[in-house]
């Protein structure tokens, strides 16, 4: 293949033209349905073929340790959380997950980041001052959540809570309420950020309303099992294998985080991007993390800090319960 390089270096970041081309994927996944539709179990069976190891497969917990229900089906890692459930609670557990070696990542619920006590809404709602401009204040940390779980070098699973939306409809002269079609509680546009959204009903049937891998689109109704998994897992390995990646994808890889590192607005987002690289990655860049987080924050020259300064990292590979 002739491969076209083009990079425009400016004062803060790095532009590429490239031929088109797909890395060895990790998958991220959502999983939606009403109470006692199956969302945990199916993300565990889909997990398992992901990564044929039950070990190798962490739940961040946010439904009242209701993981622990299916331990039956293997030695799967629980991370336990609690409210509040601020989007910096689940940045940190699946930092911790990721440090501590784990190939899937399930998140259930990532409705809680939004509707629960702690969350989102909820800290919009407990603002003072205009409403609008709150949303201003309180969007990156939403942002900075979404973006942890999109560039985390793992396979990411989320679980989302539903309600059924209805409208009147007339029958025989008669305005009778009929079923839509069900609605994520989280924030409007998520299910737009992940690859594949399986809807499931209360029979644990699944359907599929968004995938960009092709791999469902002749199916129908179906019961997901660790074999839809491995289906998963075949399409995420027919990219380029990045095991043994080569100079200049190094090159290109070292020339995005930067970009990524420049393009952060908040501290919380640059924090958040620290705690989800490798610990080699994060002492390579540190120079550059420090400079952005000097760039985002007002103080006086004697009081700037190494970004380690601001982070609580992990100083063993243990899965347990987090705290805020």
């Amino acid at each position: 293949m002739v491969f076209h390089l083009i990079v425009l270096q400016t004062k803060s970041y790095y532009m590429q033209l490239q031929k088109a081309q797909r890395n060895k994927a990790k998958i991220k996944i959502g999983l939606q349905g009403a109470s006692g539709s199956g969302k945990t179990m199916s993300a565990l069976l889909l997990g398992y073929g992901l990564c044929n190891s039950w070990d190798k497969i962490a739940v961040i917990d946010s439904e009242n340790n209701s993981a622990h229900l299916y331990s039956h089906l293997g030695g799967y890692n629980v991370i336990g959380i609690s409210a509040p459930f601020n989007p910096e609670k689940y940045i940190e557990a699946l930092a911790l997950a990721v440090k501590a070696g784990m190939e899937v990542v399930i998140i259930d619920s990532i409705s809680h980041e939004w509707e629960g006590v702690g969350g989102i809404i909820d800290l919009h709602g407990s603002m003072a001052g205009n409403s609008f401009t709150n949303w201003n204040k309180i969007t990156p940390r939403h942002n900075a959540f979404v973006n942890a779980i999109l560039q985390s070098p793992v396979h990411v699973l989320a679980t989302i809570r539903t309600k059924q939306d209805y409208v009147l409809v007339e029958k025989n002269g008669k305005q009778v309420p009929e079923k839509v079609g069900l609605k994520g509680i989280t924030r409007d546009g998520m299910d737009y950020e992940l690859t594949i959204v399986f809807d499931l009903d209360i029979k644990h049937n699944a359907v599929v309303s968004k995938d960009r891998t092709g791999i469902f689109s002749n199916e129908s109704e179906f019961k997901i099992t660790t074999e839809v998994g491995r289906k998963i897992l075949d399409w995420c390995n027919t990219g380029e294998s990045s095991d043994m990646p080569s100079k200049r994808n190094i090159q290109e890889a070292e020339l995005s985080l930067q970009e990524k590192i420049s393009s952060t607005k908040t501290v919380e987002e640059l924090l958040s991007l620290y705690k989800i690289q490798s610990p080699a990655i994060q002492k390579q860049f540190s120079a550059i993390f420090t400079k952005r987080r000097t760039e985002l924050t007002v103080v006086a020259p004697n009081e700037t800090k190494h970004i380690s300064h601001y982070l609580k990292p992990t100083t063993n590979g243990n899965i347990g319960n987090t705290t805020a």
